[in-house]
């Protein structure tokens, strides 16, 4: 038998669970100086990356690297600022890593997310009203750009794939959270998944890159393209191994 009970809702709030997209950033070392230098190569031409995402420090790669490391927790959330990251917590940390992050101003986290949901007893007995399900967003599409990008031009598709009908000329640079088409040459730099999406893939009618990455696994035109794929039209995925995801490289049409 359901029983409906009167209550009384504050007129001021309310407090209800809510979900909270975080950016994960997996601390392989605590060397702060070497971490700027590499956010450096890797953001420092792009300020506009993040818009002020929240930030789980994950400290698991870390005790791995370095047994027991006692990063400064102060100083690694004043980089990541300068990134417009905003550190709210941490996770995978020792006693001392933790009890430093909490004298930093970091919340801990629980190595697994719980779903709090009312309990049982109260199921039975109240028969609460329910609100109707939130409609999903729409999926953005991708982002299709129809002019040549020249040296030093670059272009964004964030949280959606990057479409570009022109030669990306070497020193450009296109970047996407999903992935990346070029269906002309690319001669400049093309990163996928840029925000670790390891089933990004790019692709173009024209290898030939200065840079391709995904997920942050990257290759330069330092070692040369193979003459079997340079200038072709091929693909660029991630492959997990037992030694860590490496880039492969397809022709198209072969």
């Amino acid at each position: 038998m359901s029983v409906a009970l009167a209550g009384n809702t504050p007129a001021t709030f309310e407090i209800k669970s809510a979900q909270l997209p975080l950016v994960a950033l997996m601390l392989k070392s605590s060397d702060l100086q070497r971490l700027g230098e590499e956010l450096a190569q890797r953001f420092g031409d792009m300020p506009d990356f993040f818009d002020h995402d929240p930030v789980v420090i994950d400290l698991h790669p870390l005790n791995v690297a370095e047994a027991n490391a006692l990063p400064d927790f102060g100083a690694l959330q004043t980089l990541l600022r300068q990134y417009r990251l905003m550190p709210l917590a941490v996770r995978g940390g020792t006693i001392e890593q933790t009890r430093l992050a909490i004298a930093a101003g970091l919340t801990p986290t629980p190595e697994a997310s719980v779903l709090r949901t009312p309990p049982a007893a109260a199921l039975t007995e109240i028969a609460v009203p329910t609100e109707p399900a939130p409609q999903p967003l729409p999926i953005p599409g991708a982002m299709v750009i129809d002019k040549p990008l020249r040296s030093g031009q670059q272009v964004y598709a964030r949280g959606r794939d990057l479409v570009v009908m022109a030669m990306v000329n070497p020193g450009a640079e296109v970047i996407a959270d999903g992935h990346v088409h070029v269906y002309a040459p690319l001669r400049g730099k093309a990163i996928a998944g840029a925000r670790g999406n390891n089933d990004a893939r790019i692709f173009t009618l024209g290898m030939a890159p200065e840079l391709v990455s995904i997920a942050g696994i990257y290759r330069t035109s330092e070692v040369p393209w193979p003459s079997t794929l340079l200038g072709k039209p091929a693909q660029v995925r991630l492959v997990p191994g037992p030694e860590g995801d490496r880039l492969v490289v397809d022709a198209i049409g072969s």
